[in-house]
């Protein structure tokens, strides 16, 4: 693999536990990985480590063969040593210089007019030719972001790592751009790992995604599976909006509160829970809206979301539920609609343990 983190610890100093516990990933050549988490679980410190601001106390991390990071053999290759490009929220341009100054900073050991043929390039690639020789004050954030990545990549690092790049953005233009990023370091056939807390930006940016949970890697996958096809009951609630609900396995299917689930082909056997009782993800795409369902629930909360509802949901049994609604059908809270599963992936967990009472944590 072109870059490998293989059971990568760190600690801070001063630090009563690990930011980063045995994280093992690795990324092929021209490939975009993304670590997705909520805050404090370890993600930009990975990257850190990555990029030499950060040593590692367990593990190896290597590109392309080569060892930037060694714990065993304390070893740790300096950053300016390690042809890693950096990419972080504040953009961090140098206000003085221009555009092209600015993207030529890091190719002073070019000859003139090959720098100059470099900038050319990198700025139409990131679609600011017209831009050159304006001051960073003159661009807009997206613009300045664009800058800042055509900055990064002119010197063309064998690994490019970006720190929550658009964080500071308007949600449009993040949107806007994470499309656009995809596209820039594809077309460059940059390998690159970028970090960020937004599920959206992950899935568009990403053809391999991680979420981390508490320092250590849930699951590393494509985010197609990551979705679908949760590794743990931490990345089934953190990725998507879904809830869990009981259910009992029948052979290779499911009998939960909305009926016998079919399409469990990939669940455990009944013997892999006790009893055969479990709990069922469901997302709010799994359960549709449907008048002549026999199922009935109430609608407990909505949410106006453009081209759909999404609704909260209470069965007569008190299940509450999730379900996505086309926005045309646009029913009252307090009202009772007609609902059905429509589950393609059925993924069970084992029912979680209900909460120590206060004198038992006492």
């Amino acid at each position: 693999m072109f870059l490998s983190i293989e059971s990568v610890g760190l600690r801070y100093a001063g630090a009563s536990q690990d930011a980063v516990q045995g994280v093992t990933l690795s990324l092929a050549k021209g490939d975009i990985g993304v670590l997705i988490g909520p805050s404090g679980c370890g993600k930009t410190s990975l990257l850190r480590a990555v990029a030499g601001l950060e040593r590692i106390h367990q593990g190896r991390i290597r590109l392309q063969g080569e060892a930037l990071a060694d714990a065993a053999a304390e070893q740790h290759l300096a950053p300016e040593s390690r042809r890693v490009g950096l990419v972080f929220q504040d953009f961090a341009l140098f206000p003085h210089l221009s555009v092209q100054a600015n993207v030529a900073f890091g190719l002073r050991h070019l000859a003139p007019n090959e720098r100059k043929a470099r900038v050319e390039e990198m700025l139409s690639l990131v679609g600011l030719g017209h831009a050159a020789k304006r001051m960073p004050h003159q661009l807009s954030g997206g613009q300045q972001q664009r800058v800042a990545l055509a900055r990064a990549l002119a010197p063309a690092p064998q690994l490019l790592l970006l720190d929550e790049p658009f964080s500071s953005l308007d949600v449009d233009l993040r949107e806007s751009l994470s499309q656009d990023l995809r596209a820039i370091l594809k077309a460059a056939q940059t390998t690159a790992l970028f970090v960020t807390h937004d599920q959206a930006e992950a899935f568009a940016i990403g053809d391999r995604v991680g979420v981390i949970h508490q320092g250590r890697l849930e699951q590393w996958d494509e985010a197609y599976t990551v979705y679908h096809r949760p590794a743990t009951r931490f990345v089934a609630g953190f990725i998507g909006h879904g809830v869990f609900v009981p259910g009992t396995l029948e052979g290779n299917q499911v009998r939960t509160a909305l009926g016998l689930l079919e399409n469990a082909q990939d669940c455990p056997l009944p013997g892999a829970y006790p009893g055969g009782h479990c709990e069922v993800l469901l997302r709010a795409d799994d359960v549709v809206h449907d008048d002549h369902a026999p199922t009935q629930a109430r609608i407990e909360h909505k949410v106006f979301r453009g081209a759909e509802f999404l609704y909260t949901l209470q069965l007569t049994d008190g299940t509450r539920l999730i379900a996505a609604v086309p926005s045309h059908h646009d029913h009252h809270v307090g009202e009772w609609i007609g609902i059905r599963a429509q589950a393609d992936h059925v993924v069970t967990f084992a029912t979680a343990a209900p909460p120590a009472p206060e004198s038992a944590r006492a």
